[in-house]
């Protein structure tokens, strides 16, 4: 029985027999001679290892290959067994699974692959932006000094050629956005202006015949006035906006290059008495009435100009309906957007045409009611006594409709 097992394992190791019928080139003679020596046969075993959890997962990406099993389980032999042949394998057979497996792999590989290099595309193209933008800090890249660095100054190529009249917002584009409380900005106004900003907002305190601009009395200063803050800077910009030339001379460009016709609303807040501020800031706008800068209404329509004058906070709104001339009106009202509440019509009969587009409406069990208090100060409040109304605020008169948000929502 003995030699018989020798001779399995013989052939065994060359590769052509197995005890279970499977051929196998890595079957070594120690391990079972070993066995033999100490009598022990029937519990001799070599158990192919299982794959760990990782490998199973890298196999199924494609990332690595199954080996070849490292061991078979060998049973003691009865006797006269003879050993059966293990099956053979044709090459061509062999040869095409090996060029599926390695087709699957790679195709496994892109597709993993796919995401992340795509992810590392971009964030190589994010750091190089940030590196480049940050350029300056290490060294000067601005093209313009190195080519031709000189070029329109006097005496120098170009020159006279350099600047445009109306290079002040050169490239500024205009956005609808509004400097609130403006005057908190490094440099008021233009500041604004520089980030395309169309409206700014400067708050108003009347204090010995003339304005004075801050958020509150203590931050006051007699230097800081409405003036020398708004009024003055818009003359001077608009002057060189309006350029008088050989081929311009009005007052129709705004103070935004890129775009001409553009308004720029100046939002006055009244912070004192708006009955006795009003006729200073009307006074104060001289300047750019009269070089033709002011929006105005002209008893028809609103002819739009450089600058807008919208009032609000305590903004009278009887003095700005009824000015000294009944045609003309250059400072708008900002009105209150919660009284122009209107009790909601009678549902539409169900003859009607147009009930199928109409039959979804709230008709007034879940809309809010016009506010009970009525205040005599504050946005849209200040010389409304007489309005009966919410028709009263259109467009001749008004410019701008707000409300307190928390007052209106709620929160």
């Amino acid at each position: 029985m003995a030699s018989s097992l020798l001779r399995s394992n013989k052939l065994a190791s060359e590769g052509a027999y197995t005890l279970d019928g499977t051929g196998d080139e890595r079957s070594t003679t120690s391990d079972y001679v070993d066995s033999i020596e100490d009598g022990d046969l029937s519990d001799y075993s070599t158990r192919s290892a299982r794959p760990s959890t990782t490998q199973s997962l890298l196999h199924a990406l494609g990332l690595t290959s199954w080996r070849r099993k490292s061991g078979y389980d060998y049973e003691p032999a009865a006797k006269d067994d003879v050993p059966a042949r293990a099956p053979k394998r044709s090459p061509q057979r062999e040869i095409r699974r090996c060029r599926m497996s390695y087709v699957v792999g790679c195709v496994k590989r892109v597709l993993l692959a796919t995401p992340f290099l795509i992810l590392m595309f971009f964030g190589v193209l994010h750091m190089l932006h940030a590196l480049l933008g940050r350029a300056q800090l290490f060294w000067d890249v601005d093209v313009s000094d190195d080519f031709l660095p000189h070029w329109g100054k006097p005496g120098r190529l170009g020159e006279g050629l350099a600047g445009y009249p109306t290079d002040a917002t050169r490239d500024v584009l205009p956005i609808p956005c509004h400097s609130h409380n403006d005057y908190w900005r490094h440099v008021p106004l233009f500041d604004a202006i520089h980030w395309g900003c169309t409206g700014v907002e400067a708050d108003v305190w009347l204090f010995d015949e003339d304005l004075y601009i801050g958020h509150n009395l203590a931050s006051l200063t007699r230097n800081r006035t409405f003036q020398s803050l708004y009024v003055n800077p818009l003359v001077d910009l608009l002057d060189k906006m309006n350029p008088k030339t050989d081929f311009v001379n009005g007052s129709g460009h705004g103070v935004f290059d890129v775009d001409a016709s553009q308004t720029l609303v100046l939002l006055v807040d009244f912070k004192t008495k708006g009955h006795e501020a009003f006729p200073v800031v009307s006074k104060q706008l001289e300047t750019l009435r009269s070089k033709g800068y002011l929006s105005f209404w002209d008893g028809e329509k609103l002819n739009s100009r450089a600058v807008t004058v919208v009032g609000t906070g305590n903004a009278p709104f009887d003095l700005i309906v009824n000015g000294t001339n009944p045609h003309y009106r250059d400072i708008f009202f900002d009105a209150p957007l919660d009284k122009m509440w209107e009790a909601p019509r009678s549902p539409i009969s169900r003859d009607d045409t147009l009930h199928a587009e109409d039959d979804e409406l709230d008709y007034g069990e879940a809309m809010a009611l016009p506010e009970s208090n009525v205040t005599t100060s504050g946005q849209g409040k200040v010389g409304t006594e007489g309005v009966l109304s919410a028709n009263a605020f259109n467009p001749n008169n008004s410019y701008y409709a707000s409300t307190s948000f928390t007052s209106a929502v709620g929160f």
